[in-house]
């Protein structure tokens, strides 16, 4: 046959398979099955992207680090990632965010992961996930399943894209219970974040270097449950996410939105429909922030965030970040800007249900049902 005949038949085989409905088969997502006293981490080496993990409930002690697409699935609460009885090799402590430098993220085994590897048990994190620059890690699912006592974080995610992380709980880890950095459209939903040393859910630019926002391409914090915390959610020197209807409750501060003097800056956010009630603990300050304790949202070197239709009460204490919704001074210089507080109920907040602080200009306090504010009259 000619050439064209060839193609022609092609185009027919095509044609045929649209009438009758067919699809173009796509490859099996093989399942894998972790059972206790198994290894969660040989599992991960062994699939191939887009396969699922199923971890079936028990205790695992190991570090997990991710750097193919794939879906973690574990049992819910019974299904627990602790730390390992033993220490990584000794060795230099790498940071949690040091990923290769470049390159399409290695196979297991292959140097480039290994040093990963090494990377997330060395920063003591629970689960890493983990792509590079060049080559951002996209469309790893994580789901139903506890992270509990890492000295860093309960997961740990740099460089990625599309991360789904649902209906987990990170408790009583030494920073963080969920945090992301350098990655986009991320989505954070119906997890358990409480008791651990800073937020419980923590997004940023990056976190071992100055800069200004970068754009998450539409991150979304909601329906999580945050308490016992640092702070509840701080989301820091980013834009274009929204966080909402999550509850945050008992933690020293709910909710931060940090900039600083870089361009561009932290802001293009949504916070709606939050419940933020008594984050009344008491966390004493440190280089970067002074005492923290009864705090509800607080917004430092933000531009054009909008914060509506949340409820924030009781939060009460003597810190200057104290109150229900702050507008608070940048401690580097950068002022708020163009923000809109709309329609919240902030009741019982003290020293004052809003504050406005600083020299930012175009912010605007419309329609809020509150009793008390700094100045007086935006009530």
């Amino acid at each position: 046959m000619t050439k064209r005949q060839l193609m022609c038949l092609a185009c027919t085989a095509v044609v045929v398979a649209a009438g009758t409905g067919a699809a173009a088969p796509s490859p099996a997502r093989a399942r894998h099955t972790v059972r206790p006293g198994h290894s969660i981490q040989a599992a991960v080496d062994a699939a191939r992207p887009g396969d699922i993990i199923i971890v079936l409930p028990g205790t695992y002690y190991e570090n997990v680090l991710i750097t193919k697409r794939l879906s973690l699935r574990g049992q819910g609460t019974k299904t627990v990632i602790r730390p390992p009885a033993t220490a990584a090799a000794p060795g230099t402590p790498v940071a949690p965010a040091a990923p290769a430098a470049s390159g399409t993220p290695a196979a297991s085994g292959t140097p480039a992961a290994s040093g990963r590897a090494i990377a997330c048990s060395q920063a003591d994190s629970g689960i890493c996930v983990m792509g590079t620059a060049e080559h951002p890690l996209v469309g790893v699912d994580i789901r139903s399943l506890k992270v509990s006592g890492f000295k860093r974080n309960g997961i740990w995610a740099s460089y990625t894209d599309r991360l789904s992380v649902q209906r987990v709980t990170a408790a009583k880890n030494g920073v963080w219970g969920i945090a992301q950095e350098r990655s986009t459209r991320g989505l954070f939903s119906d997890n358990v974040a409480r008791d651990n040393v800073e937020s419980g859910l923590f997004i940023a630019n990056t976190v071992d270097r100055e800069g200004g926002a970068t754009d998450t391409r539409g991150t979304v914090v909601r329906k999580n449950t945050l308490t016992g915390n640092r702070i509840g959610v701080t989301v820091r020197r980013v834009r274009n996410l929204a966080v909402h209807t999550n509850d945050v409750t008992g933690n020293c501060g709910g909710i931060f939105v940090v900039g600083d003097e870089g361009e561009p800056g932290a802001g293009d956010m949504t916070i709606r429909d939050n419940r933020i009630h008594k984050n009344n603990k008491f966390c004493k300050g440190n280089s970067r922030l002074p005492d923290i304790q009864g705090v509800g949202i607080v917004l430092t070197g933000a531009e054009e965030t909008l914060v509506r239709r949340n409820s924030i009460r009781d939060n009460v204490g003597s810190s200057p970040l104290s109150g229900g919704i702050l507008l608070f001074k940048s401690f580097v210089g950068a002022t708020n800007t163009d923000n809109v507080i709309q329609d919240n109920v902030v009741r019982d907040n003290k020293p004052a249900d809003l504050a406005n602080q600083g020299t930012g200009t175009g912010n605007q306090f419309v329609d809020n049902r509150c009793d008390t504010s700094v100045p007086a009259g935006m009530c």
